[in-house]
């Protein structure tokens, strides 16, 4: 619930914008990647996978929280692309989310970069 009385929705916690940059899709995650939120990255990723493009940018440096079902979703967006479309994701050295990718092995698995520039760089 809300301070408001409302319940609270998933978009609440998480945004996930899209954008076109050269041969690349860049999603931009904000938020708290949790139960309750996770299913809007998921559809973020479906929906930018439609159209599958050749380099799939995940940036989370907005994110100040990922829970192991988010980690779930990127592995599935690595494993939804398949061959045609490589998949980094982007987590600043030092964050939450970069520490949390270390500590479960996942940091080479994914790709991981510091920035959105190295990221569209390789």
């Amino acid at each position: 619930m809300t301070a408001d009385g409302n319940r609270l929705r998933p978009q609440d916690l998480v945004t996930v914008t899209q954008e076109r940059v050269g041969d690349a899709t860049v999603l931009t995650v904000s938020g708290e990647v949790d139960l309750l939120s996770a299913s809007v990255l998921s559809d973020g990723i479906t929906e930018a996978l439609a159209d599958p493009p050749e380099l799939l940018v995940i940036d989370l440096t907005g994110v100040s929280f990922l829970a192991s079902i988010g980690i779930t979703a990127l592995l599935e967006a690595r494993r939804g692309a398949g061959n045609g479309t490589r998949v980094r994701v982007v987590a600043p050295e030092h964050s939450v989310v970069a520490r949390t990718l270390e500590l479960t092995g996942l940091h080479e698995t994914l790709a991981v970069t510091a920035t959105r520039d190295a990221a569209l760089a390789r």
